[in-house]
């Protein structure tokens, strides 16, 4: 081979690897998960900020992360003196693969207001919460992973209430438990899916424990009425045994 066919083959390699290279650069490009300050550019973040004069946004990186997984998302109104930030929304990347998985959001004065999670982690959300004064006051979760609840749960005063299930996937639920003290105390079933409560069972074991607890707290009253008297009585004992102690001092004179 000439010295000049040698060079041009060279030329031919060098270009062509200069070629692939910047092809695989453009690949690292488009990633969606590229990092960008440590933050994957395509989070499936469902916080409402980018864009936004009136936002700030915190990111922090939690114990076991390697880079940012939680996200804080500020409103800000004022200038100066004035200015303020409230919490309007905080994202989770709990099984740190680059995707947040729950997203809570939060009334001006810094109170839950709702919050939706993908548990399953396959991208989709299943579980939405609702709060109400800052405690859970329904939660909606999707067990077939069709992308619609299924099954919800009502709650007073942070305890379960009540509950029920569509378990035919006709939109309807045929399956209602009803809760006393978060203790399940009866279900009804709908057995021929007409919308209407055809069977009720009872929960005896949970019956039972209502009924111990009661015996227990009755018991406990009447202890403590007991005592009661039994302080209120103590004064006039001692006088009595003190009179008596006087009327033996004074015989044995």
């Amino acid at each position: 081979m000439s010295t000049r066919k040698l060079g041009l083959a060279l030329v031919g390699v060098l270009v062509a690897a200069a070629s692939g290279c910047g092809s695989d650069s453009n690949k690292e490009a488009k990633s969606p998960l590229k990092d960008v300050a440590g933050v994957p550019h395509d989070d499936q973040s469902r916080c409402d900020f980018r864009g936004r004069g009136d936002r700030e946004v915190s990111e922090a990186t939690g114990p076991g992360a390697h880079r940012p997984n939680i996200r804080r998302v500020f409103g800000v109104t004022g200038q100066g003196d004035d200015r303020r930030r409230v919490l309007l929304c905080r994202e989770v990347d709990t099984n740190l693969d680059g995707a947040k998985d729950i997203v809570r959001t939060f009334t001006d004065r810094g109170e839950p207001l709702s919050e939706l999670t993908d548990s399953n982690y396959d991208g989709k959300i299943d579980t939405w919460i609702t709060f109400a004064r800052g405690r859970v006051s329904k939660m909606q979760i999707d067990n077939t992973g069709h992308g619609e609840p299924d099954e919800t749960r009502f709650y007073v005063a942070g305890k379960l209430s009540r509950a029920q299930r569509d378990t035919n996937g006709d939109g309807k639920p045929d399956v209602w438990e009803i809760y006393e003290e978060g203790k399940l105390q009866r279900i009804g079933v709908d057995l021929d899916f007409d919308g209407h409560v055809d069977r009720w069972d009872r929960d005896e074991i949970a019956l039972r424990e209502i009924a111990e607890k009661e015996r227990q707290d009755e018991q406990a009253e009447q202890k403590k009425q007991q005592e009661e008297k039994q302080k209120e009585s103590a004064p006039e004992s001692a006088a009595d045994a003190g009179a008596t102690d006087a009327r033996v001092s004074a015989r044995r004179r």
